[in-house]
Formats: structure tokens, sequence, C-alpha cells
């Protein structure tokens, strides 16, 4: 059968077999309610509230999880499915915090939203509420679990797209909880600290830790020199803070927005993304000349590392030993910047803007620093600087367009790309290419290493020798194509890995809602802004070439290691378990 017929609410509709109610309803502009529902990932029911009448059904069927069938009648908003609908919520409120007004989520709150569009204007139901200690263990994420629905939708993408398992229902009935095993703190199991499950949570029960109050103390000490980076994917998702659509391309506006909070000085990551194309991509070309082991992982992507470090130490030889370009930046903001603007190193306070949780932990990380000096003091998420700006009063959408400040503020488009899944090998490519050839590279397009395929790859011949390389976005995608190579079934010789779906661009610390439709809008402006700019392979960086003839020396010279390149640990798969005697 191609398509079955049914009709929604008296109207005819077609769908093909496998729909659902729900998405045949949404095809009519129909638009049913749900709390627990993720398309594809997390289809429930749990939550109750998509119920609507299917004729001849004893009971009101939920939406999200009733295909469609032959000569179906469904009606949705009959006096019967909006009193469920209603009673269901009632219920769910009945155990829910009543502090809306100073709830991280104020105003992005499904919960709340759901309430307005019933018109709730009261709780009727009282009793006992759970009562669950809240978490505060990690350095990313908070957990408050009385905030919680239980709609699941943070176990299932933390299960079926990321594939960790750290968090997941505890107990029954009403003392069923979402937590970690054992009910162990966030911060005492293998947590990546992704944040996929707070772009999720449809409440406040999963958050970042705001590191907002620090930075506003930073700004209003006058003893500190504050500077801030921000990273690729935030100047294409900024935006929808204040209303825009997804993708608006706002770079100018962000960097407005920052010197009217009051940063000393405005720089780019995108700078250190062109910095750590020519360290990795050295570091690639000596492995493939010299010997190493191949093939080499990026290492950009701080949840990713904190993933090879739990699931699969043996893999830590041949993750890049370059930092991060939000590490590489605080790096030389404290040491080459510092002594070129005659200021102490201990008076440069260094921010990052950053469409990812992860990168809390990886400031903290005790191999980040030079000298016993952190190279970042504080990370704002995407989220954050939006509520900055509102508690400011910035009005964004009237702000000029303004560039960043050199030396840090000089980049190329090879760096924009960083933002997208594929970004940093498409970027590496460009640069390898032409140092080990010698010859321009023709198409600076790599096609076959974009978009939101699950696991991509790609060959290209530098004098002889065919580069065998892949990408993966999403930690369910990497584990498949680590195990190949953990197994020796591969013969590639660079692989990139960035740990959320879509790479930062969908991070965990971006603007709520991040969907598919939304991560794909945001790839498709990182590309129209490498498209913009006049240099787009890292290697022609001017501002690059000068840090490495005044100050660096070389890449992978002896400088570039102490300042650039670190190293990583094993980790327990349950670090905070205690083992019985």
């Amino acid at each position: 059968m191609n398509s079955i017929a049914l009709t929604i609410d008296g109207r005819p509709v077609k769908a093909a077999p496998g729909t659902t109610v729900l998405e045949a309803a949404a095809t009519l502009g129909i638009n049913i309610p749900t709390l627990c529902y993720l398309k594809d990932v997390n289809e429930l029911g749990s939550c109750r509230i998509c119920m609507v009448d299917v004729k001849g059904a004893r009971t009101l069927q939920a939406a999200c999880v009733t295909p469609v069938a032959e000569g179906m009648e469904v009606a949705t908003s009959t006096p019967r499915t909006l009193r469920a609908r209603r009673t269901n919520l009632e219920l769910i409120l009945s155990d829910h915090p009543q502090e809306c007004l100073t709830c991280i989520r104020n105003q992005n709150c499904e919960l709340q939203a759901l309430a307005e569009a019933m018109g709730l204007r009261e709780s009727p139901y009282e009793g006992k509420m759970s009562c669950h200690p809240e978490d505060w263990s990690t350095p990313s994420l908070a957990r408050n679990p009385a905030k919680c629905v239980l709609c699941r939708r943070c176990v299932s993408v933390c299960q079926k797209v990321q594939g960790v398992h750290a968090i997941q229902t505890m107990e029954r009935g009403f003392d069923t909880v979402v937590a970690p095993a054992f009910h162990l703190p966030l911060g005492e199991v293998a947590c990546v600290l992704c944040g996929q499950c707070s772009l999720v949570c449809p409440t406040g029960a999963i958050h970042e830790r705001s590191q907002v109050e620090e930075v506003w103390a930073a700004l209003a000490d006058p003893g500190r020199h504050v500077v801030v980076q921000t990273a690729p994917a935030t100047r294409v998702s900024l935006g929808e803070e204040f209303g825009m659509v997804p993708g608006s391309i706002v770079t100018g506006k962000l960097v407005a927005a920052l010197r009217r909070l009051g940063f000393d000085r405005v720089f780019d990551t995108d700078f250190t993304a062109d910095l750590t194309i020519m360290e990795e991509g050295y570091e690639l070309i000596r492995r493939l000349k010299e010997g190493g082991a191949l093939p080499l992982f990026t290492s950009c992507s701080p949840g990713w590392i904190k993933f090879v470090e739990h699931f699969y130490p043996k893999l830590l030889p041949n993750l890049s030993t370059c930092k991060s370009p939000q590490q590489m930046f605080g790096a030389l903001a404290k040491t080459y910047y510092a002594d070129k603007a005659g200021i102490p190193p201990d008076r440069v306070y260094v921010v990052s803007i950053m469409p990812c949780t992860a990168k809390k932990f990886e400031a903290v990380r005790p191999e980040m620093n030079v000298g016993g000096t952190r190279d970042v003091d504080a990370v704002l998420t995407t989220r954050e600087l939006g509520r900055m700006l509102r508690e400011a009063g910035v009005d964004f959408a009237a702000l000029p367009e303004e560039d960043y400040d050199r030396p840090f503020g000089i980049s190329t488009g090879a760096a924009a790309i960083f933002g997208a899944t594929g970004g940093v090998m498409e970027a590496a490519l460009r640069t390898a290419y032409e140092v080990v050839t010698g010859k321009a590279l023709g198409n600076l397009n790599i096609e076959t290493v974009r978009g939101l395929e699950g696991i991509k790859e790609v060959s290209i011949d530098l004098d002889g020798l065919t580069l065998k390389a892949a990408v993966a976005h999403g930690l369910g995608n990497a584990r498949r194509l680590v195990e190949l190579v953990a197994r020796g079934e591969t013969d590639y010789h660079f692989i990139e890995i960035m740990c959320c779906p879509g790479g930062c661009i969908g991070g965990g610390g971006q603007s709520i809602p991040t969907d598919a439709e939304i991560r794909q809008r945001r790839m498709d402006a990182i590309y129209t802004v490498d498209e913009r700019m006049t240099i787009r392979k890292s290697h022609e960086n001017p501002a690059v070439l000068t840090l490495y003839e005044e100050f660096l020396g070389e890449p992978l010279g002896l400088r570039s290691h102490e300042l650039l390149h670190t190293h990583y640990q094993p980790r327990s798969l349950y670090p905070g378990r205690r083992e019985s005697k």
C-alpha cells in the first residue's frame, strides 16, 4: 500500500504507512501539543499530552505513537481530549516547583508554554512532592530533579544519539527519577558533559552551570584586563536569542554587543582555529612521513576527548596533541598578547563565548595551563551571553556591525567552517594539500565532508600518497567509526570527530530549540561566511604567519609544544563508584 487514507477533524489526508497521527495531523496544519516527543529519538507517549480521540477505540490514544490506519477517523479537539490533556498537565504541574520567575528557562520552557496555551491559572491537585537532591558536581552541567517531568528526552538522546548512557530512569512509581547509575553525581560517572541533554530538556531540570556572575565581576574589576573570544558557531546562532531566524549571520553585531558589555578587547577564536590547522596539519604530515600512531584523530572537541578517555583509552596515542582553539587562544592571550600589550599576564582575564558546555570542563582541566596559570578563566555558552545582553539592556538588533580587535581578530574562511561537522577536516585538507604538494588546491569546497550524514569519507592525492580520511559527528556515530579503528578494520590516516550532532553548530550550549532543520540552517550560514572571506586557507592568515615569525618560530617547535600542545589521560568508566571490600 503506497498511502493510507484517513480523516483528521473531518478533513481527509493521505499518509505513508508507519506515519503517526501526530505527523499526519501536522501535514494539515493541525498542531497537537506534545511534551516528551522528539522525532526519531524519544517517541514514548509517556507525557500523555498529545491525546486524541480515535473512532472505535475504547480509550484516548497518544498521537505521537499511534500509527495511521486505513479509514481511521481522528478528532483532536473534542471536549474529552481537551479535558484529558488539561488534567494530565495539571498532574505534572502538581509535582513541579512553582518558581518560574527565577528559573533559568523562564519564557523558554515548554511546560510553561503548554500551561499558558491551555489557560491553566491554578493547580487543583495538592499532596506530597517528590524530593531529590540537586547535583552541582560538574563545572559544565547542573541537575535539578525537582523540575524533571520524566519525559525521558535526556535519557534517549544520551543513549540513542550519543551512546554514552550516563543517565537513566531509576526506581519506580512516585519515586522515579532520572539520574546516573547508583544515584551517583554526574561528576562521578562517565558523562562527557556534551550538554545534549540540556538542549532537549523541556524545563530547567538540566542546564549549563552559569558563570555570568563571575564574568560581571571581572568586568567590574579595574585591576583586570578582560578579553573575550567568540567561537565560529556563535556568529550563526546568537541571533536566535533575540528572535532572529536560525542561521542569521550576526558577526559584526556580536562584536559590537561584547564591546557594549565592557570587554577590553574582542577577539576571534577563528584566529586560533587557523593556528590549530597549522599545528595539527604539520603533526599529521610528520606522522605520515616519520611514523606515529595513525589514524590521527582531531582534538578540538572536549566532549569527544573525554569520551575517548573513558571508553577508548588505548586510542589516546592517536589523538592529536594540539589543544583546542579555545585553549590555544588562552595560552597566547596570557603570553604573546600580554607581552605585546605591556600587561602583566596575571591581569589578563580570558572569557570564551562557546556553543558548548563541555568547554567549561575543558577550561578547568589541570593540563590546560601555562606555568600554573589557567589558559581560560571563564566560559559562557551562547545562551548565557544572550542572558547577559538582555540583563544589560542591549538592543541587539539595533547594533552596528563592528570588526574584531587585532591581532587575534584576523582569520580565514577555513577557520569559520570549524563550526560545522567536516569543517576541521576541510580546513586541514586545504592546508595539507598545498603544504605537501606545493600546488594550489583548485576547488576549496570539499563537498564530500559536508552535510549531516553521520559518517563521511574523503580521499585526496598528496603527490602519490592517497590520504584517506573520515568524519563523524555525534558520539553514537563516533563509536561506530572508532570500533572499526580499534579492530584494525580501517586504513584511514586522519579522522575528525565532533561530539555533538552537526558539530559545534549543534552544541549543547546553543540556543533552544535546536533541531535538524535549525542545525542545517546554521551550517549553511557557516559556509556562507567562508565563501565571503577574502582569505580561505589557514596557512595564508597573515597574523598567524607573523605570530610564528615573532614568537612561536615554527609549527611543532619548542615554544609551540609548550603553549599549544597537551596530553590526555585514561578515565574510569565508573570513577565515583566505591568498590566493596
